[in-house]
């Protein structure tokens, strides 16, 4: 099988596979990337053409629409993927992108006799480390069943969304949410230390109350909470506030086109926007507690 973009997310997912008994062919632009794949079994491919060779399945983990457009459907007169990719192959896209998009590569697809599905994912890096993600599915019954001995050695959860492009609407409406729910974490916490409260204890209290969330749960935003949380290193890896933005951004997108009022995601896209010009885009989105500290 092939797998096509190593990052932060991509890179583990390919791991779990090759060692799930999965025979990987790896590629990415970074070769730094690429070697770790290497260094735990999996087989590097020059390009991304070289990776889909022979492989029934295709796996791409990309930052964004553009990127996914450009490998499946060609950019610039140069051929896309799609026509290096078997009839009968599956591909799976698990990354977080337009709706729209998925269809688009979709429909291309069917037209080539390739089932393609978007199957993004939630679970940070974290999860992905640890075979614990979600997959959100767009696609047939029939086309998830086949995928399901992949996604399962990579995820705890799978959940079929609906038709080709409903796994990224699950998707967009779940960061939206967290993207909402960091912001607001991040405000309580910074209002209780700037009062003098312990931010360990403040956010105990609110985990085990009404506030509760995920961010509280596994992934608070002031350092030194949660020892394996991106605030306690620096805000280095994760997932990053410009990711964050985009996604933020796709769910503005979605609203607009279908008249959806989305007022706080509006706003948490505003804020992110801010943070990022402020110079913390390649930082964890949690990172965006930074805003709201006193100096």
């Amino acid at each position: 099988m092939a797998f096509i973009g190593l990052g932060n997310m991509g890179g583990p997912m390919a791991i779990n596979l090759q060692k799930a008994g999965h025979a990987v062919r790896a590629f990415d632009l970074s070769k730094e990337a690429v070697a770790k794949v290497v260094a735990e079994g999996a087989t590097a491919a020059f390009s991304a053409q070289d990776a889909v060779q022979g492989a029934k399945v295709v796996v791409t983990m990309l930052p964004a629409s553009q990127h996914v457009e450009a490998l499946f459907l060609g950019k610039d007169g140069a051929p896309g993927l799609l026509a290096s990719i078997a009839p009968g192959t599956l591909v799976i896209d698990s990354s977080t992108i337009a709706a729209a998009t998925s269809q688009k590569v979709a429909k291309a697809a069917d037209a080539a006799g390739i089932d393609f599905i978007d199957a993004p994912v939630s679970g940070g890096t974290g999860g992905a480390i640890a075979g614990t993600l979600t997959f959100m599915v767009g696609g047939t019954t029939a086309q998830l069943e086949r995928a399901q001995p992949y996604l399962e050695k990579m995820g705890a959860n799978i959940f079929h969304a609906g038709a080709v492009g409903a796994g990224q609407t699950a998707k967009i409406c779940n960061n939206m949410l967290l993207g909402i729910l960091m912001v607001g974490t991040s405000e309580a916490i910074a209002l209780g230390v700037a009062n003098g409260l312990d931010p360990k204890v403040l956010s105990e209290i609110m985990r085990r109350s009404s506030g509760g969330n995920w961010a509280l749960e596994k992934y608070n935003p002031f350092p030194g909470v949660h020892e394996n949380a991106p605030a306690s290193k620096g805000y280095a890896g994760g997932f990053g506030t410009d990711l964050m933005l985009k996604d933020l951004g796709l769910a503005q997108d979605n609203a607009i086109a279908t008249k959806a009022s989305t007022p706080l995601g509006g706003m948490a896209r505003a804020i992110y926007a801010a943070h990022s010009i402020a110079g913390h885009g390649g930082e964890d989105f949690s990172s965006v507690i930074k805003m709201l500290q006193k100096p």
